[in-house]
């Protein structure tokens, strides 16, 4: 197994840190996700891929059983199953993300986790990650739906602390998804992307969808729907770019 570390755009002792580990480091000037991806994957080889965000925490355990899903026969993504931890945040980000994990957009998809592994073969579908802020949006896009596998195995996925910092983190997210549309209309056939992409106008019918099932979760709707509402106008606030400061809330870095 070869482990990769790639320090995009870092300014602290990432690179040093991961280093004394004994794994292969790559430092890159540029702060892009896709971009240490690909530069990652000049690398390596192999029949297995597997990605991981900066903050996802990984073990041996995880790894095995991702690779062991993509080895199967058909099966070319395999992701774990999120837990996302609340604890120690406001009232309202806990009232998001209890909201949030229920909506149907999220089964049987590869996005939200923070780690994706890949079949060579999946991998070979096309020849490097386009610049894009939802990179898990692309790769649920050219993996088809009976392609994909969630395996019983959990990931840890840190919610913000503060209520600001989970605004800036959906306002990024909002623009990810736009961009991932406007990507996706005018994508070439290189990236073969399949007819099943992340239907677009759907979320106000998910949140019924949730609401129907636990009715008791109306206070945290209304929280929710109001998150959304100041991300989406911080996300169309002019200046701001979701590109900058990497859009990851500081509570989050600082409990790291």
């Amino acid at each position: 197994m070869t482990v990769v570390v790639v320090a995009n755009g870092c300014t602290d002792d990432t690179a040093a840190v991961a280093r004394s580990f004994g794994v292969r480091v790559l430092e890159i000037p540029t702060p892009s996700k896709t971009a240490a991806m690909n530069a990652a994957d000049q690398m390596v080889d192999g029949d297995v891929r597997i990605y991981a965000d900066a903050d996802a925490p990984l073990t041996a355990e995880l790894v095995r059983d991702l690779a062991a899903a993509v080895g199967r026969p058909g099966i070319a993504a395999a992701v774990p199953r999120p837990m996302i931890d609340t604890s120690g945040s406001a009232w309202p980000v806990r009232a998001y993300y209890a909201v949030n994990a229920r909506l149907p957009v999220f089964r049987n998809r590869l996005f939200g986790r923070g780690v994706i592994a890949l079949s060579a073969e999946a991998r070979s579908r096309f020849e490097d990650f386009p610049e894009l802020i939802a990179d898990d949006m692309f790769l649920d896009a050219v993996i088809g739906a009976d392609e994909k596998v969630e395996i019983p195995a959990v990931v840890q996925v840190r919610a913000p602390r503060r209520t600001g910092d989970l605004v800036r983190r959906v306002a990024r997210a909002r623009e990810g998804n736009a961009e991932f549309w406007r990507f996706l209309r005018a994508a070439s056939p290189e990236y073969g992307v399949v007819a099943d992409p992340v239907p677009g106008p759907r979320s106000w019918s998910w949140l019924r969808q949730v609401l129907l099932r636990s009715p008791g979760l109306l206070p945290a709707a209304l929280c929710y729907v109001a998150i959304i509402l100041l991300a989406e106008a911080k996300r169309r606030s002019p200046g701001w770019s979701a590109r900058s400061g990497w859009g990851r809330p500081e509570s989050v870095r600082a409990r790291r």
